[in-house]
């Protein structure tokens, strides 16, 4: 990447100088219909937006808290931002007050740029206090805070943008600009639960285009359908590599019926979600088979084995199963007869029951990217089956995010290819020692995409990132002879659900066992679409709750089993972990098991009675399946 592209706002009017008539973005008005703006039009919008926001006061250096979701104005505020040497500071509508309040204060932001009246409200009774604050949605709300709408700011900018000694001031501000420049500090859920701000530069983005675009042969024009929050890396990431390419942005919401409404008006050619929006597809077509008749719900399935089984031979034919030593050549040669002989039932299933489905993704569409939480084989196996491709993506809010992806033409099954110039290994997290192809263990990274530390925070920094420059991830993975990894686990204690939201389960389960009627308690839910809980409770104290309330009971041996047990163990656990007590929905627990026996020390806890995740999810692996079936 050259010097004239080599921070965030300089690639950014690159490519309106390049492609400034191609569609930029494609934004819903209040009719439903998709208006397009070109590249050349938010140009002068993120121009007129500096120019306002620095007749404001911001200056270089400063950080801008924007709190919104993911909309048209969001990535034109972000770039205005840039260009004027400052950072932002992110977050979503669903923040609470005290996040809210801790990410303004300890960014020290003093311009807010805010989505609506909402998020204002739960600003109003903290102490967070801002020069000015920018209310993108119009409104008439009384605050103490000083306020300006978003359109009268834009309005604003737009004269400034006619004195042309404004825009050659603007220009050289953009000129100054430091690839190694702090562009935004994302603040993101550490083991305590305390927020950590994570500072990337303009370099730690920048870094990954060149590499994301080798998934594919992406095309100036073509259009990605954005359903994420943007404040999140992942989504934050795809929409910089969209204007990378002269690519258009389309944006809707993660929900079914909007989604797919939207997806048949605007025909993407890609789209990037979390796992969950995946199997909701997936289980949208399962449930929707359940309406047809008998004979064409098992003429799919059979047709979805036979693919299966014909993909599985086609990518060891071609060589993209996992080879951990040694040669694939046999393999290789074993596969030959069935895809060949499957090849042409694959063809018809393609024919006579994937092709409606696969119509409800658009008549242009490519390929699917999948992050923010592990995709499970079952639903790569099935998109692949039908013909949709669906790429799976891995990385963190530390690395911007990305540090490994699959490839649209030749990717290894189940596993992803690392960035080009990112150098991965995988270590023994009590030893350190560098494993072999195969071995499972901590996924160690370096690379010009990791963070330049957690903001105001050495001690955290240091901790996670070591002095030769490796960037412990906490997950555990396996590499294949050629470095593509797979991840298998996680060695520390975030778990991160199927929707990308992660959850620090030790605040759970400390409120969880404040019950008198429960000794133990582990959540689980990694790549899940909601948690559970592994309990083990208090057997004395819930014979206590029985002979209290005259409820009969055979035997101590079976009362896990009776439903007023059932009963009980539920209320304590909704009560502790609810709204009231400052859980978020996505940590609210919606299912629990429980375990008849103790926790030991050298079994389900350490010698320091630390709970042994790992070893408790392979030991209990058959209560927890059970648990979310």
């Amino acid at each position: 990447m050259s010097k004239k592209e080599d921070t965030l706002p300089r690639l950014f009017f690159s490519r309106v100088e390049i492609g400034g008539k191609y569609v930029a973005q494609y934004s819903k008005n209040e009719n439903g219909k998709f208006i397009p703006i070109t590249y050349n039009e938010l140009g002068d919008i993120v121009k007129a937006l500096a120019l306002a926001l620095s007749e404001l006061g911001l200056k270089r250096g400063d950080h801008v808290a924007l709190f919104s979701d993911n909309r048209k104005e969001w990535i034109a505020i972000d770039l205005a931002i840039l260009s004027l040497g400052c950072a932002d500071v992110p977050r979503g509508r669903d923040a609470t007050e005290g996040e809210l309040e801790y990410i303004s204060n300890t960014s020290e932001s003093r311009i807010a740029i805010i989505e609506n009246e909402g998020l204002l409200s739960k600003l109003e009774g903290t102490t967070v206090n801002f020069d000015k604050v920018v209310l993108i949605d119009e409104s008439n709300v009384s605050t103490r805070f000083s306020t300006l709408s978003y359109n009268k700011l834009l309005e604003r900018g737009m004269e400034l943008a006619k004195d042309k000694s404004k825009i050659a001031w603007l220009d050289k501000e953009i000129e100054k600009g430091d690839k190694d420049d702090v562009a935004t500090i994302i603040f993101t859920s550490g083991t305590t639960g305390r927020p950590k701000g994570v500072m990337l530069t303009h370099d730690n983005f920048l870094f990954q285009l060149p590499s994301i675009s080798k998934s594919a042969d992406f095309k100036p024009g073509e259009i990605w359908l954005s359903v994420l929050p943007v404040w999140h890396a992942f989504e934050r990431i795809l929409q910089y590599f969209a204007l990378y390419c002269n690519e258009s942005i389309a944006y809707s919401k993660p929900i079914g019926k909007i989604m797919l409404t939207d997806i048949a008006r605007i025909n993407p050619h890609y789209m990037s979600s979390v796992p969950r929006i995946w199997e909701t597809i997936k289980a949208g077509v399962d449930q929707s088979l359940k309406s047809k008749k008998p004979i064409v719900r098992k003429m799919f399935y059979m047709f979805l084995g036979i693919s299966k089984k014909y993909k599985y031979h086609e990518q060891a034919f071609k060589g993209q199963l996992p080879v951990f030593e040694g040669s694939d050549r046999l393999r290789r040669i074993k596969s030959v007869i069935p895809y060949l002989l499957l090849k042409p039932f694959d063809a018809l299933g393609n024919k006579l029951a994937f092709s409606q489905v696969k119509g409800k993704l658009g008549k242009n569409y490519i390929g699917g990217i999948s992050g923010g939480g592990a995709l499970s084989m079952e639903i790569e196996e099935f998109f692949n089956a039908i013909g949709l491709r669906l790429l799976n993506g891995y990385g963190l809010t530390e690395t911007g995010p990305v540090i490994a992806a699959q490839r649209l033409e030749k990717t290894t099954k189940g596993f992803m290819v690392p960035m080009v110039g990112c150098t991965v290994k995988v270590v023994d997290n009590e030893t350190g020692k560098v494993l072999k192809p195969g071995e499972k263990g901590e996924l160690l990274i370096k690379g010009r995409q990791v963070m330049k530390g957690y903001y105001k925070d050495k001690e955290k920094t240091e901790a996670i990132i070591d002095k030769d420059g490796f960037l412990h991830t906490g997950d555990l993975a396996i590499l294949t002879k050629d470095s593509e990894i797979a991840i298998v686990g996680r060695c520390k204690d975030t778990i991160v659900l199927s929707g990308g939201e992660n959850v620090e389960p030790a605040p759970i389960e400390s409120a969880i066992i404040l019950s008198p009627y429960i000794e133990s308690a582990v959540v689980v839910g990694q790549d899940r679409k909601s948690l559970g809980v592994l309990i083990v409770p208090d057997r004395k104290a819930i014979e206590l709750y029985l002979k209290e309330t005259k409820i009969p009971y055979v035997n101590r041996h079976t009362l896990f089993e009776m439903e007023e047990v059932d009963h009980l163990l539920q209320r304590e656990i909704m009560m502790r972990v609810s709204k009231e007590k400052g859980f978020k929905s996505f940590e609210q627990i919606t299912r629990f098991a429980c375990l008849e026996k103790s926790f030991e020390v050298g079994k389900e806890l350490s010698a320091k009675q630390e709970v042994k995740r790992n070893y408790i999810a392979d030991l209990y692996k058959d209560k927890i399946e059970a648990m979310f079936n």
